[in-house]
């Protein structure tokens, strides 16, 4: 009989008997399937099946649990048939692991209780400063605004009066103006954003010739559904030096990071003090 048909006859034959609320200590260890020495009991199953399963879930999943034991038992065979007394002893590996792993969450806790994540802006203007060389820009970006319109939208020559004004006033105007028809409204006059991320709202990016940015403040376009307004209002040219507020996001992570290896160092050279101190460390 083909395989796969004695793997589904056993696995509906067990699903009854796992169905079965009197099921003894003796019917618990009536093997389901043997790969030479191993075997997979009833109650391993058992224990392996989630008990909210539909009828039809639970034959499915018990069959292949069955196929995927066999298969875990015959590679284990061959492992265990074809590497050398070496390449089978694992209990350096599982020694060395366990000592990682313990090191590991003693220093994940010492971070948590007594290392602070705290950055000064202080810390953050002296990292820029005395690393500004590496803080080159990859791309053009932008402080601004970007407006989305419907294409019938209303008003739209007071839209771009308004869009290209220095006046608050102006803006207090776009900007309920924005609240009531603009598909999409973007206030970044008071940080950066990449030209490549506005490009991406557009059908049509800004140009790319290298004076655009120092000519044009103001790019509009459309497609067939919606107008685009874009305001530059400042700019930084790619391989210009990214202003600090830019990258600060990036220097906090790099302080951070050093911080906690800084920590992690001092704490290992604490302890190798300390060790000394008490003796309990000897060279031979």
């Amino acid at each position: 009989m083909h395989i796969k048909i004695r793997l589904s006859i056993l696995a509906f034959l067990l699903l009854m008997l796992l169905s079965c609320n009197n099921s003894t200590q003796d019917t618990g260890s009536a093997p389901v399937a043997k790969v030479d020495n191993r075997i997979l009991t009833r109650l391993e199953l058992e224990r392996a099946t989630p008990k909210n399963l539909s009828e039809n879930d639970s034959a499915a999943y018990v069959q292949n649990y069955i196929n995927r034991w066999v298969k875990s038992a015959l590679l284990l065979r061959k492992a265990e048939l074809n590497l050398n007394p070496q390449e089978k002893d694992v209990e350096k590996i599982l020694s060395d692991y366990r000592a990682s792993l313990l090191i590991h969450k003693y220093k994940q806790k010492l971070l948590l209780q007594k290392h602070t994540s705290l950055i000064t802006n202080s810390e953050i203007e002296a990292y820029y400063n005395q690393m500004i060389e590496n803080f080159k820009l990859e791309d053009d970006i932008i402080q601004g605004m970007f407006i989305k319109v419907s294409l019938n939208a209303p008003n739209l020559s007071s839209l771009k009066k308004w869009y290209r004004s220095d006046n608050p006033d102006d803006y207090l105007k776009l900007e309920e103006y924005s609240f009531v028809n603009a598909q999409k409204f973007d206030n970044f006059l008071d940080k950066w954003v990449s030209v490549e991320e506005i490009n991406k709202l557009m059908p049509q990016p800004l140009p790319k010739y290298p004076k655009f940015l120092d000519y044009n403040k103001f790019f509009e376009t459309s497609d067939s559904i919606s107008h685009y307004f874009v305001s530059i209002r400042d700019f930084r040219k790619a391989n210009d030096t990214a202003p600090l507020s830019y990258v600060e996001d990036k220097i906090k992570v790099i302080l951070h990071n050093k911080k906690r290896i800084e920590f992690i160092q001092n704490l290992e050279e604490e302890l190798y003090q300390e060790g000394l101190k008490q003796k309990v460390i000897k060279f031979y």
